[in-house]
């Protein structure tokens, strides 16, 4: 065991390891979303040492598992003491290492620990690096996948730390991703910079992930987060790490500060396209945009429509052929006809905008609801496909 490693382990066991807090805030309102913990080594001659001078060592020593649990613990302590003095208190996200792939029974043991305080599993996180599932793609998303099972949320710490693949985001069940501060080396002041962050931004919220940006540091950076669609802001621009008793008249002093601000005034078109978006999928929960021409379709949402059985994207022809057969027997040869793909084409060209129609359709829970389908004819100027986009709306 090196030298460093051995007197990190003592003041584990010293009480030399501390815990700041570094705030993360709402990039519209301001108020306090919750914080990240990090480590500090306060030395028995009062110096603190950054984790970046004995982490590393730790993790070479296979040993940095103890402080994950060190901190946890800490955490847990805090908060349970806020509670117990009835104060305000906001979720902590805490650093686990892939090194913990290598222990039994881990997301049982944090769930012990946090039921040990009465502390409820939305206050506590965890964040762990893209290079962990990089390093392990087997063992981490199993990881998750139990830390999950428990109540428990977990971040993609680092996202765009030289490692990404938005690849990723299809394999791995996490919450949230945290941006990391190399994507803001430009100042978000360059195009292609921004161009970056507003696709992933879009890309999360779209898989509905919450973004958080860390390391935000200047003015410029902070209006680019703001108008971008990212949620949470961390960095120097609001507040550094800070001791907990610091932390803890913070939280006092920012509760459920007043916005000041008119909302719409600093929303981006994509924030703007969401909210429509939102809006559209209240009233119509089922969203279908299809190639006519190319005898293809997808799905945008399914959420609260009368059946999830359909499949998501594939064959138009085939999604009519599906659609009918879930329709009362009374009203399947008019669905067929209505939606008849030549039949549409042909209206399209004849200058027809949109058709409608109301059938009853036959619910998961085997209950006929009726479903008013509307397709609206919807023109690309680079090609001359016809293409439809269909609303369908409960009527009951």
């Amino acid at each position: 065991m090196g030298e460093i490693n051995a007197e990190v382990l003592r003041g584990l066991h010293n009480g030399e390891i501390i815990v700041y807090y570094q705030p993360q805030y709402h990039a519209v309102t301001k108020n306090m979303y919750g914080a990240e913990a990090l480590a500090r080594w306060k030395r028995p001659d009062g110096t603190i040492v950054e984790p970046d001078q004995f982490i590393p060592e730790l993790e070479k020593e296979y040993q940095v598992c103890d402080l994950d649990w060190y901190m946890l613990e800490e955490v847990c302590k805090f908060l349970a003491k806020r509670m117990q003095e009835l104060k305000h208190v906001v979720p902590i996200s805490v650093n686990f290492s892939r090194q913990h792939i290598r222990e039994m029974r881990v997301a049982s043991r944090i769930a012990e620990i946090v039921d040990r305080y009465h502390i409820d599993h939305e206050l506590i996180r965890f964040e762990i690096t893209e290079s962990a599932f990089v390093e392990a793609p087997e063992e981490m998303p199993l990881l998750v996948e139990a830390i999950h099972g428990r109540g428990f949320q977990v971040g993609l710490d680092d996202f765009g730390k030289g490692l990404s693949s938005l690849g990723f985001l299809a394999h791995m069940e996490v919450d949230a991703l945290k941006i990391d501060k190399s994507l803001l080396a430009q100042n978000c002041e360059t195009e292609r910079e921004r161009v970056v962050l507003e696709a992933i931004f879009d890309c999360a919220h779209r898989l509905d992930l919450i973004t958080i940006a860390e390391g935000v540091e200047t003015k410029e950076q902070l209006a680019f987060m703001r108008t971008s669609g990212c949620n949470f802001i961390q960095g120097h621009c609001f507040d550094p790490a800070m001791p907990e008793e610091e932390f803890a008249k913070r939280i006092d002093q920012t509760l459920n500060r007043d916005v000041t601000e008119d909302i719409l005034t600093v929303q981006s078109q994509a924030v703007a396209r969401q909210l429509l978006l939102d809006a559209v999928f209240t009233g119509y929960p089922l969203i279908i945009f299809s190639n006519l021409t190319r005898n293809s379709f997808y799905m945008m949402n399914y959420e609260n429509f009368t059946s999830q059985l359909c499949p998501s994207v594939g064959v138009y022809t085939e999604l009519i052929e599906h659609g009918a057969t879930t329709m009362h027997p009374e009203d399947r040869a008019l669905f067929k006809n209505t939606f008849h793909r030549e039949s549409q084409i042909a209206q399209y060209r004849a200058g027809a905008k949109s058709l409608s129609v109301i059938t009853r359709q036959c619910g998961d829970d085997g209950i006929y609801r009726r479903v008013k389908t509307t397709n609206y004819f919807v023109k690309n100027p680079n090609v001359d496909d016809v293409l439809v986009i269909s609303l369908c709306q409960n009527l009951d």
